[in-house]
């Protein structure tokens, strides 16, 4: 990290210097570790093949090369260690953006990426030293989600926070814990788009009011003179995806999604006037089709309510735009927990309780089942970590629930054979490519989330990652017999897997786009 960014770290919080000193080299081993591995599974430019040798992987260049490391260190999920470096033809690597370097990119794609990857660092080790005493299991729902303190747990921009000083990620991201004060927008209605049902409590007369991020206050509504905060604003305690916020004392039984103009891992998280237009129309079509196909009981979807956004030179802006979401509480018993599934393998499977294989069982004979009958009937849900979250009663899963209805994808022709018609949509999510769906679901669901189970289980649980697939396989198998038609059961049992080429994403010239990769399918033994 920068001398200057340092001296932040000192004036802001000076007790997280030491600390975040001793964290620096193993963020760094961490980040450098995931670039790694994404040399060895994603398609790079500059890369022309890679082979094993004696434990170790030896990645071949177009320029220069050839660069080698432990085949431990690329695996997903791995524990790298701190002094874990590439060896590469003039010494060895230690740092990611050194190692982007081998590929001999000039672009402007390659400078932002080496960038990322600095940041990426910088935030994780901060992260680490923050929270080096807490060891606790999460008391509540907003706890599970700020217990994730790695970040995406494959991506190399794990800990991305571009725009953000080291001030703002200490007062606005969920892995510091802070109490969030939202500002209150005063938007004209005649300068409101919306969507849903927007809360009469957010509302002044004919004037809305807007919650507004207090980074995007600071940062972007300089640009727009002729509009203004309130002097009140609503705390709320950020959760997992920093810019989505759990309100305190306001707003029962809500969240907030605000527009954020930072870059988070692959994306700027501002909210598109399409997510805002479709977010409360997809809440109804997939918690219709959930209660069609009888499992209301098992996966609850966090109903997008509604939506808004300024319009800006006639046009809705991303930027200036918010969505009203169900909370989790709204789907809790007493005694019960939701946590996000990159929550689980981020506390080291405290949340869990009882035998890992019969409680991965559970878990999947409660996911699996709605999952996989609303992709035959046309919804594939974009099931990954963040957008999953398992309701926990005495350590026991008891039901999923299900947020951001933004990711989906829909088949009009799956719908209209299981009797729905595709609503008009803004967007433009709707296809009927079915590799297009399996790559939607199973990216997230099976390379995503299922992986990080079995990893974290086997890891703290000593559980056989064999007999843990096995278990996932066998609850797949119950499913697709008793479905009318097994199209999709080929791909969920086939060689391999898709998941996110994230590396690959970033260095295109069309770095939000997403790329895939494959990887080799756990469950194919099981088919």
């Amino acid at each position: 990290m920068p001398r200057t960014h340092v001296d932040e770290i000192r004036r802001t919080r000076p007790d997280l210097v030491e600390p975040f000193t001793a964290a620096l080299p193993g963020a760094r081993a961490t980040v450098l570790g995931r670039l790694w591995g994404a040399f060895v599974r994603e398609r790079l430019p500059g890369v022309t093949g890679h082979r094993r040798e004696s434990g170790s992987l030896v990645v071949e260049l177009r320029q220069g090369g050839p660069l080698s490391a432990a085949e431990s260190c690329a695996r997903p999920f791995a524990e790298v260690p701190d002094d874990f470096a590439v060896s590469g033809p003039d010494g060895p690597i230690s740092g990611p953006a050194q190692l982007l370097a081998q590929l001999g990119l000039r672009t402007p794609a390659a400078r932002r990426l080496a960038a990322e990857l600095d940041n990426s660092v910088d935030n994780l080790a901060l992260a680490r030293a923050a929270n080096a005493d807490r060891a606790a299991p999460p008391n509540d729902s907003a706890d599970a989600e700020q217990a994730v303190v790695e970040g995406h747990p494959q991506h190399a921009c794990c800990r991305t926070r571009t725009g953000m000083s080291v001030t703002d990620v200490l007062a606005y991201a969920p892995e510091h814990h802070p109490v969030v004060q939202l500002a209150l927008l005063r938007v004209p209605a005649d300068r409101w788009r919306s969507a849903g049902v927007w809360p009469p409590r957010l509302r002044d007369g004919d004037t809305v009011l807007l919650p507004l991020h207090p980074w995007q206050r600071d940062h972007v509504l300089a640009h727009h003179p002729g509009l203004a905060v309130t002097q009140e604003t609503i705390p709320a305690r950020p959760l997992l995806s920093l810019r989505t916020l759990a309100p305190l004392g306001v707003l029962p039984g809500c969240h907030i999604k605000t527009a954020l103009d930072v870059q988070v891992t692959n994306y700027r998280r501002t909210i598109s006037p399409a997510e805002v237009a479709d977010g409360p129309v997809l809440s109804d079509l997939v918690a219709a089709l959930i209660d069609k196909a009888g499992y209301g009981g098992s996966l609850r979807v966090l109903r997008e309510l509604g939506g808004g956004a300024v319009c800006v030179d006639g046009q809705p802006s991303a930027s200036l735009a918010a969505m009203i979401r169900e909370s989790t509480e709204c789907h809790l018993g007493a005694g019960e927990i939701a946590v996000p599934l990159t929550a689980v393998h981020a506390t080291g499977a405290a949340v869990v309780s009882g035998d890992p294989v019969r409680w991965l069982t559970d878990f999947a004979e409660l996911v699996l089942p709605p999952a996989l009958t609303l992709l035959s009937m046309g919804v594939a849900l974009e099931a990954h970590g963040q957008n999953t979250l398992v309701v926990l009663r005495d350590g026991r899963p008891v039901r999923v629930l299900y947020r951001d209805l933004d990711g989906v994808r829909v088949s009009p022709r799956r719908l209209a054979r299981s009797g729905f018609t595709l609503p008009p949509l803004l967007g433009s999510r709707a296809g009927d490519d079915v590799d297009a769906l399996h790559t939607k679901l199973f990216g997230g669901l099976v390379s995503g989330v299922f992986s990080e189970l079995v990893h974290v289980l086997g890891r703290t649980r000593a559980a056989d990652p064999r007999a843990l697939w096995g278990a996932v396989a066998e609850v797949g198998r119950r499913v697709y017999a008793g479905l009318p038609d097994h199209e999709d059961a080929a791909a969920f049992f086939g060689d391999t897997m898709p998941l996110k080429a994230t590396i690959a994403m970033r260095l295109s010239e069309n770095p939000g786009k997403a790329r895939w990769t494959s990887v080799p399918n756990p469950l194919a033994p099981g088919r």
